[in-house]
């Protein structure tokens, strides 16, 4: 039986019209450039920016599998969401090189920083990250939303797992092909507000389900507050022999996130995904100039710092009202006869805590905001993904392409991502989280993409057949976990040998692992540039800090003023002061 009134039906239509008035305002406004489809004419301010930056960011597997692995693991996963520093790094370093490069994507900036083939070999990876992480977890995330809401409904053989991707699928698809980034940006800044109003409902509602704060820590206990696991869980003597005890530490791992990997491979994710990432930084790209830009990355740095307390806390809050038996379904659907967690059903925590613990109305207010995160982080993707495939491939192969027909391809190139997309959710279903597969997934194909951005601007020395071969290398490594992982999680009771090398290869913790990736991406890069000839510094001029010139400095130096410094400062102090508190 669906748990929505017809008020929160009603709300939720009228939001739904609202997005479509937005997206036909934008469309409105004429689409007859490439720039006007993938960069909004370079005519964004910096609130669209920030706000849109943010709304794309905080998608489906917020929602859905943070709020769960909130559940699951308490704040683990907050040093993530804390990352809002890595902002702060994309306005204030790369951006100023980002502008004065005039790209339209990270390959094409990599392009003239090194070579087209390196922009070949990024473009491929990027696509390849998208379709396995950002539109597959986004399908699968509306699936879980729409099961969690309206339980009941079935059409055509089809559940309302499936119905609800597929609608969360064709909606967002359309107005996303119509309108591009522009309607995409306008209708985020617009669903940042409805969402993060939302989930603060939602965590005032739970709080005051649960009994209030005081509840919540003494429920959950203090290591559900611990930022910082330890190495190797208490009361557990191990040898450390790497076959013996390789599948005895990993289900400790993989449940507790260790402050190792979280203090060294978390940050190289989060400035690879902030700073590099098309996804993202497309937002920043389509800014009027490098001030906007930048304080556009500084406004999102100050909504990233949300996530922790509207949605791992309300993850938490279902966790412990689960726990206490206040609400009855909630102890249903996490735990099993024998009082087990049950991980794969908290990932609807935050789904079962807007279905159950707040009223009509208010309900229909929060649904829309997911139904806002849900298309939001899909737009995002879906025109991200079609402006790498139209302006990287289909633009260099027909290099006399019209405007209309690049745009046309752009549109065609979205739709063939989201059937790609469709394929792969039964992966994400045999996962243990969603949250946990989105950053398993990124673990394995950041590291070499961070390598080849950061020190390539950081070392003029750097040339494009270290580039090459860092990619190359980081990606061949990547993929290899990938397709070593993804038999377990796809075929059920599939398990390899136990001390075979595949079996070792999948029970080492996956940030251990993209560490490996990281320290061999960075020798290899160094490596092979220094044996090889020196890179034309006249091509890369203001392309790295080796190169700028005096105009470069003293432009990006008039970009900012001592509000902009108090602004990061202040963001700097908030992530510190949260670091202190969740210490267990």
């Amino acid at each position: 039986m669906s748990t929505l009134h017809t008020l929160d039906l009603t709300i939720v239509g009228l939001y739904f019209l609202l997005i479509l008035g937005l997206s036909w305002i934008a469309i409105k406004q004429g689409q007859k450039t490439s720039t006007d489809y993938f960069l909004a004419g370079r005519h964004l301010g910096w609130f669209i920016i920030g706000a849109s930056i943010f709304s794309s960011n905080i998608g489906s597997e917020h929602l859905v599998g943070l709020a769960g692995s909130g559940a699951t693991d308490g704040v683990a996963m907050a040093h993530y969401e804390l990352h809002a520093w890595c902002l702060l790094i994309l306005g204030w370093v790369m951006v100023p090189f980002y502008m004065r490069s005039k790209v339209f994507t990270m390959p094409e900036f990599l392009e003239k920083r090194f070579s087209p083939e390196s922009r070949t070999v990024l473009s491929l990876i990027s696509l390849v990250a998208y379709v396995l992480t950002k539109i597959a977890v986004g399908i699968f995330a509306g699936g879980i939303v729409f099961s969690v809401l309206l339980p009941e409904i079935h059409f055509l053989g089809l559940d309302s797992f499936w119905l609800g991707s597929l609608l969360v699928i064709v909606f967002t698809g359309i107005y996303t092909i119509l309108g591009g980034l522009r309607a995409v940006a306008y209708t985020e800044a617009m669903q940042t507000i409805v969402l993060v109003v939302g989930s603060i409902l939602v965590t005032i509602f739970g709080l005051k389900a649960l009994g209030g704060w005081h509840v919540l820590r003494s429920v959950a206990g203090s290591e559900m507050f611990n930022l910082w696991k330890p190495l190797v869980p208490h009361g557990i003597q191990g040898t450390w022999e790497p076959i013996k005890e390789a599948g005895r530490m990993a289900w400790y791992f993989n449940d507790n996130y260790p402050w190792l990997g979280m203090l060294f491979c978390a940050p190289i994710i989060g400035l690879w995904y902030w700073c590099t990432d098309q996804y993202i930084v497309q937002r920043a790209l389509a800014a009027r100039d490098e001030q906007d830009a930048r304080r556009g990355s500084i406004m999102a740095a100050f909504f990233k710092l949300l996530p922790v307390f509207i949605f791992i806390i309300p993850g938490m809050i279902a966790f412990a009202l689960a726990k206490t038996g206040k609400i009855a379904v909630f102890q249903q659907e996490f735990f099993g006869p024998g009082g087990e967690l049950i991980r794969d059903n908290a990932q609807k925590a935050f789904p079962l805590l807007v279905a159950y613990i707040l009223p009509p109305g208010i309900r229909g207010i929060v649904v829309a905001g997911l139904l806002a995160a849900l298309m939001s982080s899909l737009a995002g993707v879906f025109n991200a993904s079609s402006t790498l495939f139209t302006m990287d491939f289909y633009s260099r192969m027909k290099p006399q392409a019209s405007q209309r027909q690049l745009v046309w391809v752009g549109r065609v190139a979205t739709a063939v991502m989201v059937l790609i997309g469709l394929f792969w959710i039964p992966v994400i279903r045999g996962g243990k989280g969603l949250y946990d597969y989105l950053q398993g997934v990124q673990a394995y194909l950041a590291p070499p993409i961070f390598v080849v951005f950061f020190f390539g601007v950081f070392m003029k020395r750097l040339n494009k057949k270290g580039c090459l071969a860092a990619l190359s290398t980081g990606f061949a490594l990547g993929v290899f976990r990938l397709a070593v992982d993804t038999p377990v999680k796809l075929i059920s009771n599939f398990s390899y040998n136990e001390g075979s090398f595949f079996w070792i290869i999948n029970n080492i913790f996956f940030q251990y692992y993209s560490l490996f990736i990281f320290i061999i991406c960075i020798i290899v890069m160094i490596v092979v540039s220094y044996l090889t000839e020196e890179p034309n510094y006249q091509q890369i001029s203001g392309l790295t800090f080796g190169t700028r010139t005096l105009e470069d400095k003293k432009h990006s130096r008039q970009s900012w003023n001592w509000r902009d410094v108090l602004a990061s400062v202040i963001v700097v102090v908030i992530i510190l002061g949260a670091y202190l508190y969740f210490r267990g």
